[in-house]
């Protein structure tokens, strides 16, 4: 049996690979991305974007932040070689948004922004806002496992290596 850090430092890639591959979609195919949640109206990439190139022993990390921050800069350290380590993302479907952050390494939620629940006006209206966060915390972790398990079977079939490895190159090269 693997020791944990040593798991977790042997398949972190799998979280940094995600990471761009979901990049890919939302600017090349956000259909594909409908097949986690039907309801989805949009998955974009928000106001962070975090890259890391190593270089030998040293590393450098790329920090794209702003709302309306361009992701030219994240494409030229694709370019060079970087991954992906956090992406904040901005999710809407029906009458909702959220924001969240994913980070590679662990494929952890961060920063996660639910949309506004209702008054809490009575004591008892204190259940249902409580019951209605939590659906709504489920409904963005229910989304990235729904993402991951995509990227997980696509990963691991052959079409990766014979069609999405290749898609996500061109990808990132006719970016110029």
């Amino acid at each position: 049996m693997l020791d944990i850090s040593v798991a977790y430092n042997r398949y972190k890639f799998l979280g940094y690979e995600f990471l761009t591959w979901l990049w890919f979609l939302i600017q090349e195919d956000p259909g594909e991305i409908r097949k986690a949640d039907p309801e989805l109206l949009s998955l974009d990439i928000g106001n962070r974007l975090v890259l890391e190139n190593r270089i030998g022993e040293s590393a450098e990390v790329i920090t794209i932040k702003g709302d309306d921050a361009g992701l030219e800069e994240g494409i030229l350290a694709l370019k060079k070689g970087a991954v992906v380590t956090e992406m904040n993302l901005l999710y809407k479907s029906g009458d909702y948004e959220w924001r969240f952050t994913l980070k590679g390494d662990g494929l952890t939620m961060a920063s996660l922004r639910t949309p506004d629940t209702g008054k809490v006006e009575t004591k008892e209206d204190l259940e249902g806002a409580v019951l209605e966060k939590i659906y709504l915390r489920e409904k963005a972790v229910n989304l990235t496992d729904s993402l991951f398990g995509q990227f997980i079977r696509l990963r691991i079939s052959r079409e990766w290596d014979k069609i999405m490895v290749s898609s996500i190159r061109q990808w990132i090269h006719s970016n110029d």
